[in-house]
C-alpha cells in the first residue's frame, strides 16, 4: 500500500513517522520540493525549536487559535501537548518549559528534534526525497487512489495521500488544490510586527516594557505582554499576538491604522492621575525626566516626558496641569501611526488554507475524496507564537497518519 506525503516539514515527517510506525505494510514516501527539509523546524525559535507549550488542558490549548481552536479543541483530546512531550521523551529527546510556557528541547538546539525526526523516520522505513514538486493530484476512482503528477514529468500512483506542504502567502499557490474542488480561504499573513515610520521612539530602539496593552484604535482589539520598540516600529509578543487575532482586519486596512499603546498596563485613568498627584506631593522637587515611574525604562520614560512637552529642568511641583494631562495620555494611550509591517525573523506565518469544513478533523480525511488527507498549514489553522502552530502539526500529521495506517488491511 503505496502511502504519498507531500511536504517535508513538520507535518509532514509527523504524519509519515505516525503512518509507518502504526502499520508497517505502508509504504511511506515524503516528496519535498525544495532541497530542505525541516526548514521551519531549523529556524524556529532562533534556532532552538519552540516544539510546544506546556499547556495539558486541550480546551485551554485550543484558544490560542485564531482560526481553527474549536476544530482542534476535540483534536488535542486525542494528541495534545502532553502526548508530544512524552512521544520525544520517549525517543530520548526531553523537553523544558520557560517561564512564558514555550517549551525547547532541553539541549537549545533544533538540531536535536530534526535528528529524531529523521532517525525515527528512517527506523520506520520512510523513504524520503527533495526537489521533488507535485504539480497536479487526480483522482483515479477505478482503483480508489490517486496520480500524482511531479515537475519533472514523472507521475506517481498512491493508494493515500497527506497533502503537507505548508502555507502560502499567494493565493493561487493553492491552485493545484482547488481543482481538486477543495474551497480555499484566501491567505494573508500573520505573525508580524508594526512599522512605525515616524515613530517618535525610535531611537529607544532595543528597549522593552515587560507588560504593556497595545489596542487598535476603533475596534475591540488588544493584547496585554511584552512590547519591544525597535528601529522600525513595535516588535515583542503584544504586538506579534495581536497581529495574529487582527490579521484579516489589519490586511483590509492595508496595515495602516492608529495603534493606541498603554505603557502601564494595569492603571485606570484616575489610578494614574492619582499615582501622578501623589508623587508630586512626596517629591515636590524631583526633577521630573530623571524619576522615573512605574518601573518603566530610564530612557523612556524621557521619551514620553518630551512627548508631554516637559523640558529638561522642570519638577514636580512646578508641573502644569496642561503637561500633566499629556503625560498621562503618553503614559496611557500613546497614538501609534502604524504603516506596513515586517515579517517576524524566517519564521512566516499565513492565515488561510484549505477550509476546515471540507475536513473531517478527526482522521484530517477530506470530505470530498476519500484517501485524501490534509496536515499542517495547509490548513485554514494558525495559533499565536509560543509552540501552538507546531503543535498543530504534530497533531494533525498523527491524525492524519494513523488514519491512513488503519486504512490498510
Amino acid at each position: 500500500m503505496k502511502i504519498i506525503v507531500i511536504g517535508g516539514g513538520a507535518a509532514g515527517y509527523f504524519g509519515a513517522i505516525a503512518c509507518a510506525q502504526a502499520n508497517p505494510k505502508a509504504q511511506v514516501t515524503i516528496l519535498e520540493k525544495s532541497n530542505k527539509l525541516l526548514s521551519k523546524v531549523r529556524v524556529s525559535g532562533g534556532g532552538r525549536c519552540n516544539v510546544t507549550h506546556h499547556c495539558f488542558t486541550p480546551s485551554v490549548f485550543a484558544q490560542h487559535y485564531p482560526r481553527g481552536a474549536k476544530q482542534l479543541k476535540e483534536a488535542f483530546k486525542t494528541f495534545g501537548a502532553a502526548e508530544t512531550v512524552a512521544w520525544f521523551e520517549s525517543r530520548g529527546v526531553k523537553l523544558k518549559a520557560e517561564a512564558d510556557g514555550r517549551m525547547f528541547p532541553i539541549t537549545d538546539n533544533s538540531e536535536t528534534i530534526i535528528d529524531c525526526l529523521q532517525r525515527e523516520a528512517s527506523k520506520a522505513g520512510v523513504e524520503v526525497k527533495t526537489g521533488v514538486a507535485v504539480e497536479r493530484i487526480v483522482p483515479q476512482p477505478d482503483k480508489g487512489g490517486y496520480t500524482l503528477y511531479l515537475s519533472n514529468n514523472h507521475e506517481l500512483y498512491a493508494d493515500r495521500v497527506l497533502v503537507s506542504s505548508g502555507g502560502n502567502p499567494k493565493s493561487q499557490g493553492y491552485d493545484w488544490l482547488r481543482m481538486l474542488g477543495h474551497s480555499i480561504q484566501e491567505p494573508v499573513p500573520s505573525l508580524f510586527t508594526f512599522n512605525v515610520p515616524g515613530s517618535p521612539l525610535k531611537e529607544l530602539q532595543g528597549v522593552s516594557v515587560p507588560q504593556a496593552r497595545v489596542r487598535i484604535a476603533g475596534q475591540k482589539l488588544e493584547y496585554e505582554g511584552p512590547l519591544l520598540i525597535t528601529h522600525w516600529g513595535y516588535s515583542g509578543p503584544a504586538v506579534l499576538k495581536l497581529s495574529a487575532w487582527g490579521a484579516r482586519l489589519f490586511h483590509g486596512m492595508n496595515y495602516r491604522f492608529t495603534a493606541l499603546v498603554s505603557w502601564v498596563h494595569d492603571q485606570t485613568e484616575e489610578s494614574l492621575r492619582e499615582q501622578l498627584q501623589q508623587f508630586r506631593k512626596a517629591h515636590p522637587k524631583k526633577v521630573v525626566i530623571t524619576n522615573p515611574l512605574f518601573g518603566l525604562p530610564q530612557r523612556l520614560w524621557k521619551a514620553l516626558t518630551g512627548i508631554a512637552g516637559i523640558n529638561d529642568e522642570v519638577r514636580w511641583a512646578e508641573l502644569p496641569a496642561k503637561h500633566t494631562n499629556k503625560l498621562l495620555e503618553a503614559l496611557l494611550r500613546m497614538p501609534v501611526e502604524v504603516d506596513g509591517k515586517t515579517t517576524f525573523k524566517e519564521e512566516f506565518v499565513t492565515c488561510g488554507g484549505i477550509d476546515l469544513s471540507q475536513v473531517n478533523m478527526k482522521t484530517m480525511e477530506s470530505r470530498l475524496h476519500p484517501g485524501l488527507h490534509f496536515a499542517g498549514e495547509v490548513l485554514d489553522i494558525d495559533g499565536i507564537t509560543g509552540g501552538f502552530n507546531f503543535q498543530a502539526a504534530w497533531t494533525t500529521g498523527y491524525l492524519a497518519g494513523r488514519t491512513m495506517a488503519a486504512s490498510i488491511s
